[in-house]
């Protein structure tokens, strides 16, 4: 799944090409691409039909397009496989949803897996910023400009369980999947399984600071592509996967100390770390 790096790579290829521009026609390919609009398809069209892109905002792995007077928004939730394409389409098998804009462009959404999808929201107001209301539970992501890292690193020092599930909890810190949760520790030299309340705020805060460094970082390299899945909206993927050092490298060596790296399943996924740099907590025994 798309996390922050492929998601900003993805709003800012959108800011820079359909700012300004207005909706001509909308067609929906595939109701499931619409089932979070309540109000259904036949709505979504009339409402995005004549509408004027007016900007784009991002939370977490939520991206969005502001309408009109900023009122409402078209809401983009790129699931495990979405793709929001400008031109030609690939692969039209896979296209869920098709925009016209007025300056003969075509916005595409195509997604394999059709777990993501497009709806149309009100604007609400949290803390101080402009977001569409389903995104409003969120929390604010490390590289969003109000991101309060002390405050983040308070609520996960009150947190019982494993760090690494509290870094995937996108009500405590947004924006965060598997892939860079196993950088960041990696880079930290923490364990994912050591419990988040155990951790002193000194290192929470440097996992945090690793976690924004490491997104920075996969932004400049246009973000993670294991397939052909993620791409920009020119259809380009990103190229940070080679230099991941952690996540997906199983018995390989750890970069920085040389020894083999380790997978191990949690929450139906993967976690990548080093036994040496990143030793398991001891378990305590009665």
């Amino acid at each position: 799944m798309p996390e922050l790096p492929e998601v900003e790579v993805v709003r800012r290829g959108l800011h820079e090409h359909v700012t300004g521009r207005a909706v001509a026609a909308v067609r929906v390919h595939h109701p499931r691409a619409v089932r979070r609009h309540e109000a259904g398809p036949a709505d979504l069209t009339a409402r995005l039909v004549d509408a004027r892109i007016t900007g784009t905002g991002r939370r977490g792995k939520y991206l969005w397009l502001t309408l009109d007077d900023g009122a409402e928004a078209l809401v983009v939730h790129l699931g495990m496989s979405g793709q929001m394409l400008l031109g030609p389409v690939p692969n039209e098998n896979h296209l869920r949803i098709a925009a016209l804009l007025d300056d003969g462009t075509t916005l595409s959404f195509v997604d394999q897996r059709t777990f993501g999808g497009w709806m149309i929201a009100d604007m609400v107001t949290v803390e101080g910023s402009e977001v569409p209301a389903p995104v409003a539970h969120l929390a604010r992501d490390p590289l969003d400009p109000l991101f309060d890292r002390d405050a983040v690193v308070t609520v996960l020092r009150g947190k019982h369980s494993e760090i690494k599930r509290q870094l995937l909890d996108q009500t405590v810190v947004s924006g965060i999947g598997n892939i860079y949760a196993d950088e960041a520790l990696w880079r930290a030299r923490i364990n994912g399984a050591r419990t988040a309340s155990a951790l002193t705020r000194r290192r929470l805060g440097e996992l945090l600071d690793a976690a924004a460094d490491v997104m920075r970082e996969a932004l400049r390299q246009g973000g993670t592509s294991f397939d052909s899945l993620y791409v920009n909206v020119n259809g380009e993927s990103g190229y940070f996967e080679r230099s991941l050092d952690a996540y997906g490298r199983a018995g390989e060596p750890c970069r920085r100390c040389g020894a083999v790296l380790r997978r191990e399943k949690f929450m139906n996924r993967s976690s990548f770390y080093c036994p040496k740099c990143q030793p398991r907590p001891r378990i305590r025994r009665c």
